[in-house]
């Protein structure tokens, strides 16, 4: 075969990838190692600004149309500061995303100040919409009372909080709606007062476009009960009047151990996580999350984003879409995931390799894996 048609077909190959998702998915890197999970994979060289076995420059420098989000109140400034630090000088610093900061309050002088001082790219910052943000009027407000009351005799976490019910269902429903959000297609959330181990040199935004994935995480646990008692029941009533809207190949076992009966209570951990703006925005996401709102129990009970993200990720996007960062060292208190082996010393990782929440007995990470 000539060079000249070899080319042809590479070409061909990588139009169609782009233009044809199904084909695209196909034919990706993690459907080269069969029965290993995406994460298993070597990162191509290409999605590095430097050759990391040469050092040389790669002569093609891309970037995704990303952007960090950070939800805040004015007071969180010390620990978004600390967050912002690491995540410049550890990633940032070399691929230069811009940051938008979101507060249901207007963001004061000094907050804007010291956050636009520590960072090397562009930051805008947000007010969050009232109905976007605050309980809504038809939230029968006597029954919410109660659960909240209840969950304080039973000591559970947050259950008393209305502010924190109200981030959850903003970040379950609406982040991605907000104006500042609504160019971009890739977004990385990041917390106040959270650690990055290790330095990225590789850009996961390009990762994600490239391999058309739509959900990135580091850790992954089980949920409590106690907050969630009816969220499975609502997921499943949604199934049954909307089954065209889950794909054959989804993710139903990462949350399910008897196909969907029951919920194993697994998630993904969203205080980081990578994602696709437009999966959100998409059809199958947004009538859950209205059908889930429509039953109020974010504020009946005390539904978290994390569960009903990794539930909406599970059921509607393929399995194979969702990605495991495995060279991303992160702490969020009281977990963090430490990278392993040759990740730890390409990193430069600053985490004990032996301090790693991947395979405990809380975690979930064996179910993602037997995905595959």
């Amino acid at each position: 075969m000539s060079l000249l048609a070899v080319a042809i077909l590479v070409s061909l190959h990588y139009i169609i990838s782009f233009s044809h998702e199904g084909y695209g998915r196909k034919t990706s890197l993690s459907r080269w190692l069969p029965g290993q999970p995406p994460y298993k994979q070597v990162i191509p060289s290409k999605y590095y600004p430097y050759d990391p076995i040469t050092g040389r420059a790669n002569t093609t420098i891309r970037k995704a149309n990303a952007a960090f989000v950070l939800l805040a109140r004015n007071s969180d400034l010390p620990g978004v500061l600390e967050s912002l630090k690491q995540i410049e000088d550890r990633f940032n610093k070399k691929f230069q995303y811009p940051f938008v900061f979101l507060n249901e309050e207007d963001f004061s002088e000094d907050f804007k100040k010291w956050t636009s001082e520590v960072t090397s790219t562009p930051c805008v910052y947000g007010k969050i919409p009232k109905d976007h943000w605050f309980q809504p009027d038809w939230v029968d407000e006597d029954k919410a009372t109660k659960a909240r009351l209840q969950m304080i005799e039973n000591s559970v976490i947050y259950g008393h909080s209305v502010p924190y019910r109200n981030m959850c269902r903003f970040n379950s429903g609406f982040f991605f709606r907000h104006e500042l959000l609504k160019n971009y297609d890739y977004y990385w959330r990041v917390e106040p007062g959270v650690k990055f181990f290790c330095d990225i040199d590789y850009d996961p935004f390009l990762i994600m476009q490239d391999e058309k994935k739509v959900y990135g995480f580091t850790i992954s646990l089980f949920e409590y009960i106690e907050t969630i008692p009816t969220l499975w029941d609502a997921a499943k009533e949604f199934i049954k009047a909307n089954p065209g809207l889950l794909p054959a190949d989804n993710a139903m076992g990462f949350i399910s151990d008897d196909g969907g009966e029951t919920y194993n209570r697994c998630h993904f951990w969203s205080n980081f996580e990578i994602g696709d703006l437009n999966f959100w925005r998409g059809e199958a996401y947004t009538k859950f999350f209205e059908f889930l709102d429509s039953k109020g129990g974010f504020y009946y009970e005390r539904w978290g984003d994390a569960p009903v993200h990794s539930i909406g990720a599970a059921l509607f996007a393929h399995k194979d879409q969702i990605h495991f960062f495995k060279d991303i060292g992160y702490r969020h208190e009281p977990f963090q995931h430490c990278p392993q082996g040759e990740s730890h010393a390409q990193g430069k990782c600053w985490c004990s390799a032996s301090e790693n929440f991947d395979y405990e007995w809380y975690s979930c990470l064996n179910k993602y894996d037997a995905l595959f």
